[in-house]
């Protein structure tokens, strides 16, 4: 029997056609972005299922070792140099468990966006470029692209024009804002139509963006824009 990451599970309506996988960043939980939800104008029919998985607890070296949830370990400051790929793969496979579980549960992959903020996003932008099925988007916030150089190998053609949006925080300390731009042009060079979005921010969400994940979340799910 397969074994599933603990997830909150929020859903805007009764019989859920379309799923948003959520990931949050180092050292937070699903409960993140959980109260986000109520905010993005969605409609209550057709629904949506909001998952919000619980990444594994894990040491953390920048952090001194320290033992908190998180999708892979940070070595270094250095993002693009010093990467856990042993630990990005195994939760790239974690997620890819919970996208079967939802279409077991009669969701198609082609009705599933895969989200995520820091590491999470990170983890969205990992699993979605490789899936073999077509999935409905990708959202990556405040964050970059890992293991940047084994994605024109291993990205799947199904996905060649997946939409992405991607949004940062021009005051980012965590993930400064040219690494996040790098990530965005290296996609731009392999062909993917990047929805780009700065704002006025920190490591951290903003009413704005907000409005604009509604929106965008409607156009990829076909449920028209907010009235």
């Amino acid at each position: 029997m397969a074994e599933y990451l603990e997830a909150i599970q929020q859903e805007t309506g009764p019989d859920p056609q379309y799923c948003v996988i959520w990931m949050h960043g180092l050292g937070a939980d699903g409960y993140d972005f959980a109260p986000i939800v109520p905010e993005l104008g969605l409609p209550k029919f057709p629904a949506i299922r909001f998952l919000f998985p619980h990444a594994p607890m894990r040491p953390v070296t920048i952090n001194n070792g320290f033992v908190m949830r998180a999708w892979y370990d940070i070595l270094g400051t250095d993002l693009a140099r010093k990467e856990d790929e042993r630990g990005v793969r195994a939760s790239q496979a974690l997620v890819e468990a919970l996208m079967a579980r939802e279409k077991a549960r009669g969701i198609p992959a082609s009705n599933i966006v895969l989200a995520g903020f820091s590491q999470g996003g990170a983890i969205a932008l990992q699993t979605g470029l490789r899936q073999t099925d077509r999935i409905a988007g990708i959202m990556a916030l405040s964050t970059y692209l890992p293991i940047a150089e084994t994605v024109a190998a291993e990205r799947a053609a199904a996905n060649h024009d997946v939409p992405i949006f991607m949004a940062h925080g021009v005051q980012d300390p965590m993930i400064v804002l040219p690494h996040a731009r790098r990530s965005r042009d290296k996609l731009n060079e392999l062909g993917y139509a990047v929805e780009w979005h700065e704002y006025m921010m920190p490591h951290s969400v903003c009413p704005e963006e907000i409005r604009d994940i509604g929106n965008w979340l409607r156009k990829v799910f076909g449920l028209g824009p907010l009235k």
